[in-house]
């Protein structure tokens, strides 16, 4: 968790003068039955036992004694915590319509135009209307696939400058993170961004304040520290930014229509259409726009990089496993010049590894929390409305009641199973569940499988500066995606030439 201390001695002044504010319980209030917690200090809560460890692992250490369902006071903020397939299946599935919305989150409201975003956004007929949008014309299966070419000349680019690099350490998550982003704007916008390295810089600006345990969020009545700290002068930094960049983007792209006409080669055009055609219950505006493409920059770039990352890094980790899944992807594609995305199907072992490496490096591994908007109950426990309810997938991810050696990276463990990536077996939950699932499954698993699929298909991998196995740095850094916290430097050599 990462909050400067300076700042929260300066608040603690202003929040002793109003604590009262925050402990007076309303009238007429009835006793609920709420899950246990552990013990709280006036004013901070429960942050003490959370102190600098990452929240997803901190909520599943303090499950271990307080139950796989408890309440927790991080400031000023009320929540629960989830942190068992059973319990979560309560959440996502039993309740999934009463524990739909969003909680209000001050990032939402400045860079995503008041939470009109597909993620963030609150349960609403609205959010349904854009949800069913993006869902049906900007991320079907049919749309994912008639981005192929896009993504063909991307990986081609990336393979190249992947073999012109032999002999050097290759930092794998900048790499990716480029050629995953200039894919995402080409299909958002038909080309590759002017500010495309700016734009890369804002991503990962929001993606590391989106983590929720920032002292403004955790003290959201107390106005004054987001200003104090700066989050907000940030905040409205990258949005001002992200604002500008996208209505030059629009503006050509009105110029172009006039000359050429409506097209649906992009997403632009898409919403565009959308958008003039009109007849919705929520007319679209520029604004909807934006925020829906914000959410698809961040999706589309960061949490894909992550996994491909973290895939590379366990294959370094886990000699066996590399020669495996090489062994694989080569006698597939033997005789061919390079790996194809039509024909991806084959690799069966690969698929294995990327189920395995989202086990156990879950890209958000607290899913977006949600906000119950009418009581219910989860594992007998009263859910007010207006509460905060956080499930944690990591814990889902490696319960030994329900996996075996779960911190052991196995990929073997799906040879025999039927998960899927949808949310339907709760100790398996991805990109989460319910309403609130991931739009994005399919494009970000095509481009995770083709990046890896190249790599193990053309290179060969070694270790910098004579590193070993063991000495691979597998902590994650502070965020709302499970990034590593050091980038994964490798040294590629040519196996099959790519022309």
């Amino acid at each position: 968790m990462v909050i400067d201390m300076t700042i929260v001695l300066i608040a603690f002044s202003f929040i002793i003068s109003v604590y009262f504010i925050f402990i007076r319980k309303p009238k007429g209030s009835k006793a609920l039955n709420l899950p246990p917690g552990p013990p709280t200090l006036p004013i901070i809560g429960n942050l003490h036992q959370i102190g600098l460890e990452l929240p997803h692992r901190a909520f599943r250490n303090l499950s271990k004694k307080y139950g796989p369902i408890m309440s927790l006071q991080l400031g000023q903020i009320s929540m629960i915590v989830v942190s068992s397939p059973k319990l979560a299946e309560e959440v996502l599935k039993t309740n999934d319509l009463a524990l739909a919305s969003r909680p209000y989150a001050l990032l939402a409201d400045i860079l995503l135009y008041g939470g009109i975003d597909i993620a963030f956004g609150r349960y609403s007929d609205y959010w349904r209307q854009m949800k069913k949008i993006v869902t049906m014309e900007l991320l079907s299966v049919k749309k994912v696939q008639s981005f192929m070419g896009f993504r063909a000349e991307e990986i081609d680019r990336f393979t190249e400058v992947v073999q012109s690099s032999v002999g050097k350490p290759v930092h794998i998550r900048q790499r990716v993170m480029y050629m995953n982003n200039t894919v995402v704007c080409k299909c958002l916008f038909g080309n590759n961004c002017r500010q495309q390295d700016v734009l890369i810089e804002l991503v990962e600006q929001v993606v590391a304040l989106s983590s929720g345990f920032y002292i403004a969020d955790l003290f959201p009545k107390l106005s004054f520290l987001s200003v104090i700290s700066g989050m907000k002068s940030t905040l409205n930094h990258i949005h001002e930014t992200l604002d500008k960049i996208f209505n030059e983007i629009f503006e050509d792209r009105r110029i172009k229509r006039q000359t050429t006409g409506p097209t649906e080669d992009d997403l632009v055009d898409v919403l565009f259409n959308i958008k003039e055609r009109g007849g919705l219950r929520f007319p679209v505006t520029d604004n909807n726009i934006k925020a829906i493409f914000l959410n698809m920059l961040i999706g589309g770039t960061d949490t894909s990089v992550v996994t491909i990352e973290w895939a590379m890094t366990e294959l370094m980790k886990n000699p066996d496993v590399m020669k495996k899944a090489q062994a694989e992807v080569r006698e597939v594609f033997k005789g061919k010049k390079t790996v194809l995305e039509s024909e991806l199907n084959g690799l069966v072992y690969l698929k294995h590894i990327i189920k395995e490496t989202l086990r156990l490096h879950i890209t958000i591994p607290l899913l977006l929390p949600r906000e119950c908007m009418e009581q219910c109950q989860v594992g007998g426990y009263d859910i007010p409305k207006k509460m905060k309810v956080i499930v944690n997938g990591l814990a889902c991810g490696t319960d030994p009641e329900y996996w075996d050696d779960p911190e052991t990276f196995k990929p073997e463990r799906f040879e025999k199973t039927s998960y899927d990536f949808f949310g339907t077996s709760p100790e398996y939950i991805p990109f989460g569940g319910g309403r609130r699932i991931c739009p994005g499954i399919a494009f970000g698993l095509v481009s995770i499988e083709l990046t890896l699929a190249r790599l193990l298909f053309h290179f060969n991998w070694e270790l910098p500066n004579g590193m070993t196995p063991k000495d691979i740095d597998m902590t994650e850094s502070h965020g709302v995606t499970a990034i590593k916290k050091s980038s994964l430097e490798v040294i590629p050599t040519v196996f099959i030439p790519f022309s």
